[in-house]
């Protein structure tokens, strides 16, 4: 039994069942009153499934330990249904409150609104057209109507989506039944789960918090840690070989994210193995930052905003694996990225000529082996082409003015660091890339008997992770800040949005 108040489970227990027994008495003439309790039995039988589906043993599990202890915490490995439970669940209470003509609320909110109206809504709706409407014992709900994009709106109740940075509007929820869904919750603030409590002081209330594993902080992980004083809400942890073993993940899948975030990652951690974990102390740039620049980019992509060209940063394939990689840069944003396996010099000049051409801008190319080819041929067309050679000495300082670095690479990766740092108010927006994401979160650092920082290079990370960070070389080169002096530079900063990118 895990730990839960005993004083706590006594009265949600008493109040679930006199509440029930009332419940179930004004739904005797309706087929779901049987299912009051049972969010299991109503999957297993109102839904339609096809020959051989259902869910997971763990899914089931969730469903009926929210009935069971009230309130449900779930993390685990990236892919494991989570979502899909809490549309199930969402149906099952929207529809027993419903048969019932008790006042009822759902409410869910999640870390990001995307994940909502993307995913989490969108789920709702691909139940809604699988449940078995028949056995249900009511016409199914009527589209535009009672099914919106992001609510359920009955007779007697509705459930709604709420933004998580706006804890007024959980606060202000209330009925006699009441369930919560927190989804990706790990990134949901203290207090919108605060504003739910007071919500769920009377009547018969649920609460569901789902997501995949973070940094070790926040109020998701102060109650998958079991911390003092959340002790009424039971904590399920689905493992990476239970979700295996529903076919939920390949193994195959999870090998190829070890060799491309590193086994002993944080990326990999969370979203493999569904456990907590921050980057380590000699990572250059915290995982976390890098995650809260990916969410700048989605609200950057959703408000039409459009920022002009700056520049273009090329990582030059060496050959073998590696892959040419162009980062455009916008102003604070990565626009997008643009891969290919070649590493002939005149195809890779052309795609980076015909990128200027076009948006005009300037190139940050990296100048390395057949890189210096690149640069080469672009200077023949234009004179806004600055070269990139990570090895160079540089006398670069970090934002405070005391820290020096042995080479340039060095120098343009604590940078970034500092550019995504939140203390500096970072407005960075990066795209959501699970190969750029990992390579900025792969490389550590140490300071030399000189007391200078050197940044891992990139054939130590190669050796290391058996691949090299292509997307992140070139989106560190796009945000490079080249030195004044020379006619390039007099073109680069009388360019429209400047040079420098916080």
């Amino acid at each position: 039994m895990p730990l839960m108040g005993s004083e706590y489970l006594a009265a949600f227990r008493a109040r679930r069942d006199r509440i029930a027994e009332l419940r179930a008495e004004l739904a005797r003439r309706s087929p779901l009153g049987r299912y009051w309790s049972d969010p299991v039995g109503f999957v297993r039988d109102c839904v339609r499934w096809r020959p051989g589906e259902s869910l997971a043993d763990y899914q089931l599990e969730v469903l009926q330990n929210v009935v069971t202890y009230g309130r449900e915490c779930v993390r685990g490995p990236r892919g494991l249904g989570k979502t899909c439970d809490a549309a199930l669940l969402i149906h099952w209470f929207a529809l027993t409150r419903e048969a019932s003509g008790g006042d009822w609320k759902i409410v869910t909110t999640a870390g990001a609104w995307r994940q909502l109206r993307d995913f989490l809504w969108p789920e709702v709706h691909k139940w809604a057209d699988l449940l078995d409407w028949q056995r249900i014992g009511r016409v199914p709900y009527v589209e535009g109507v009672e099914l919106l994009d992001l609510a359920i709106k009955l007779s007697h109740g509705a459930a709604s989506a709420v933004r998580s940075d706006r804890p007024e509007k959980t606060e202000g929820a209330h009925a006699d039944q009441l369930l919560f869904i927190f989804d990706e919750s790990k990134s949901i603030e203290p207090a919108s789960f605060d504003a739910a409590e007071g919500s769920m002081s009377t009547g018969e209330c649920y609460a569901l918090a789902i997501s995949t594993p973070g940094e070790p902080a926040g109020r998701f992980y102060e109650i998958q840690s079991r911390k003092a004083g959340y002790e009424d809400w039971h904590v399920t942890r689905v493992s990476q070989a239970q979700a295996i073993a529903a076919g939920r993940l390949s193994p195959e899948w999870c090998a190829k994210r070890a060799r491309q975030w590193g086994a002993g990652s944080a990326l990999y951690l969370n979203q493999v193995e569904g456990e907590f974990a921050s980057s380590s102390e000699d990572s250059v740039i915290p995982l976390a930052w890098v995650e809260a620049a990916v969410e700048r980019w989605y609200a950057w992509k959703e408000s039409g905003d459009e920022i002009p060209f700056t520049c273009v940063g090329v990582d030059v394939a060496r050959g073998g694996a590696d892959k040419t990689v162009l980062a455009l840069r916008c102003g604070v944003v990565i626009s997008e990225l643009r891969e290919s396996g070649s590493a002939d010099t005149m195809e890779t000049t052309g795609k980076v000529w015909g990128i200027l051409r076009a948006r005009g801008g300037y190139a940050v190319v990296d100048v390395i082996g057949i890189g210096a080819g690149v640069v080469d041929r672009l200077r023949e067309q234009t004179p806004a082409v600055v070269p990139f050679h990570a090895g160079e000495a540089t006398d670069q300082r970090d934002f405070s003015g005391e820290l020096g670095f042995v080479n340039k690479r060095s120098a343009v990766w604590w940078a970034m660091r500092e550019y995504l740092d939140p203390a500096n108010r970072s407005r960075i927006a990066l795209p959501p890339d699970d190969m750029l994401i990992g390579d900025l979160a792969a490389p550590k650092w140490r300071t030399n008997s000189r007391g200078l920082i050197q940044v891992e290079s990139k054939d130590d990370i190669r050796k290391r992770l058996g691949r090299s960070t292509d997307h992140g070389d070139a989106v560190i080169q796009a945000f490079y800040t080249p030195p004044p002096p020379p006619r390039v530079q007099r073109i680069i900063y009388e360019m429209p949005g400047g040079i420098s990118p916080v």
